[in-house]
């Protein structure tokens, strides 16, 4: 559904996208994540037309952002950074607005906003205007308008910022609704990897507007030097040098005055059972013991702050 092919960003000297490529594919909830300034946003806006590339080509649909860019856009909901709305708007009415741009009339508008005000809770505020809302209710109304039209492709430039807890959980929990048993693609740009964990089947990272990692957040967190770590959390410490002579025990850990291990893993290898048997051998007082996926934001700075060097 998106294929990007060689896609270059320039302002000034500046490469803000430098020679991008990657496709996703239907179905797929990707993370798109960078650093501040990585070129997240620039690829977004180029994607949904809002920049002009100054090489390579995208296409969405099938259809070339460039050369049939309302084709393109008709397939789209975005969400852009900062959720511009029309602050002295209400909410209702800047709905049907966004409704009657797409096309929508009569009864068909009026069933388009009240599901969207639905699914974003916005019931309570349909009557307010946009400006005297709080940041988390004007990014749910951005959101609101991103999916009023049911979009093939939903393209997300940070969906959460400014939400509460419990407003997260509840924009994740959509997302997965909107993409699940369907053809549907949703990309999110995003900066925060818990984010990434819950929600996506597959993360991009890009530095500098070049591709630095391409797989789904559990290939990612294997990358991680951690992956395979077994935590050993204890009623108090212990004598853990004697874990290092273990086979394939890369390091250890100790945090909270040695109360707490995290004994590291040798890349392929698998400690946990030997761990776990020094521990009972040695009568360790061991309050939990669990082995480590593997640290997504550990994996992130490590290119992310490679690319920078």
């Amino acid at each position: 559904m998106i294929k990007i092919n060689s896609l270059t960003k320039r302002f000034g000297d500046h490469v803000a996208v430098d020679n991008l490529s990657f496709e996703v594919q239907p179905g797929e909830v990707l993370g798109f994540l960078g650093p501040n300034g990585a070129g997240k946003s620039t690829t977004m806006k180029m994607l949904t037309g809002f920049l002009t590339p100054d090489g390579g080509n995208a296409s969405v649909c099938g259809f070339d952002i460039q050369s049939q860019i309302l084709q393109a856009q008709q397939q789209m909901g975005y969400l852009p950074e900062g959720a511009p709305c029309y602050g002295d708007m209400r909410v209702k009415r800047f709905l049907e607005f966004i409704a009657e741009v797409r096309g929508f009339s009569g009864a068909e508008k009026h069933k388009r906003v009240a599901l969207a005000a639905e699914q974003l809770e916005l019931n309570g505020v349909l009557n307010q205007s946009i400006e005297t809302l709080s940041k988390g209710f004007k990014r749910r109304v951005g959101l609101a308008q991103a999916i009023l039209h049911d979009p093939q492709v939903l393209i997300l430039d940070e969906p959460t910022d400014g939400l509460d807890p419990n407003q997260k959980h509840q924009v994740r929990n959509l997302i997965q609704q909107l993409a699940s048993g369907s053809n549907k693609i949703v990309v999110i740009s995003t900066h925060i990897l818990e984010e990434v964990s819950a929600v996506c089947t597959r993360a991009v990272v890009i530095g500098r507007g070049r591709l630095l990692a391409d797989g789904t957040p559990a290939e990612l967190e294997a990358r991680s030097r951690y992956h395979q770590a077994v935590t050993v959390d204890l009623e108090h410490a212990v004598d853990s040098a004697p874990l290092m002579a273990l086979p394939g025990v890369l390091d250890v850990e100790q945090q909270r005055d040695g109360q707490l291990l995290t004994v590291v893993a040798k890349p392929g290898e698998v400690v946990f059972p030997a761990v776990g048997q020094y521990a009972r051998e040695h009568n360790w007082p061991v309050k939990e013991l669990s082995v480590e996926r593997g640290r997504l934001d550990e994996v992130f700075r490590r290119l992310t702050e490679g690319e920078a060097a």
